[in-house]
């Protein structure tokens, strides 16, 4: 979770495609390493950015919902269509990993999908609360507001930050309700260091998939913080998410 600039992108480059969807006050910059590293691999690669990320974190707060990401995650997938993609698989890091499950859910004609260092089982568990403001504030000091702004701006952020962070886990709790949805296969990436959220939320979500008879592609990478595609275990990921879709996009 880093609050950082970026813009959607498309990598246009095979007849299959993937959509990468970042996470909670971040944008398109959480994907790009991977998108690269999928673009070679000869995939198409289309990552948006949710409405209200990737500027001012109280715009995330003031002018964009949950329902708002569903319908930016519905046009990233309609936009690979659009392109004649013979299979479309979609992943997401944290946030982006609960619409990608939603996605997943509602979506059955998708070849798969899943999800990085997401709370689809955990959401209440998470350490959001306490990093956002911590990120606001760094923010905007490198955006060079004085103490007082930022005084300003962090107790503003404050007020308006539970009731998102409710419709969150509205959101959440109906996509956990509804996973039995899955019959695709279905990608787990989890770091054991996460500081976001709860280290075995990944674990958690396997086993409900597994109970439900829905094909699992689960790795744990013990040493691993919260953003997965740019951390540590970066390369790791990569190389199990390439494995995983080459089995999801056999023809």
């Amino acid at each position: 979770m880093e609050v950082s600039s970026g813009k959607p992108f498309l990598f246009p480059h095979g007849r299959f495609g993937v959509v990468l969807l970042h996470s909670y006050t971040s944008s398109s910059a959480d994907m790009r390493m991977l998108a690269r590293h999928l673009e070679r691999q000869n995939y198409t690669i289309y990552a948006p950015v949710f409405t209200g990320h990737g500027s001012d974190p109280l715009t995330v707060l003031k002018k964009s919902s949950p329902d708002d990401w569903w319908a930016d995650t519905q046009f990233a997938i309609r936009k690979l269509k659009d392109l004649r993609m013979e299979k479309i698989a979609v992943l997401g890091l944290s946030l982006g990993g609960l619409l990608a499950t939603k996605a997943l859910e509602n979506e059955p004609s998708l070849a798969g999908g899943g999800v990085f260092a997401s709370p689809v089982t955990s959401w209440g568990k998470s350490n959001v609360p306490q990093f956002f403001p911590r990120l606001a504030a760094a923010y905007y000091q490198k955006a060079g507001l004085s103490p007082q702004q930022i005084t300003e701006r962090i107790t503003e952020i404050n007020q308006l930050l539970p009731k998102q962070l409710t419709e969150i886990s509205q959101m959440t709790r109906e996509i956990d309700q509804h996973l039995d949805q899955i019959h695709q296969p279905f990608f787990i990436g989890q770091g054991g260091k996460d500081e976001m959220i709860d280290p075995h939320s990944g674990e958690e979500l396997r086993n409900k998939l597994l109970a439900q008879g829905t094909p699992v592609d689960y790795h744990y990478y013990p040493q691993a913080g919260h953003v997965l595609t740019v951390n540590d275990a970066h390369q790791q990921l990569f190389a199990d998410v390439t494995n995983f879709l080459q089995k999801i996009f056999e023809v």
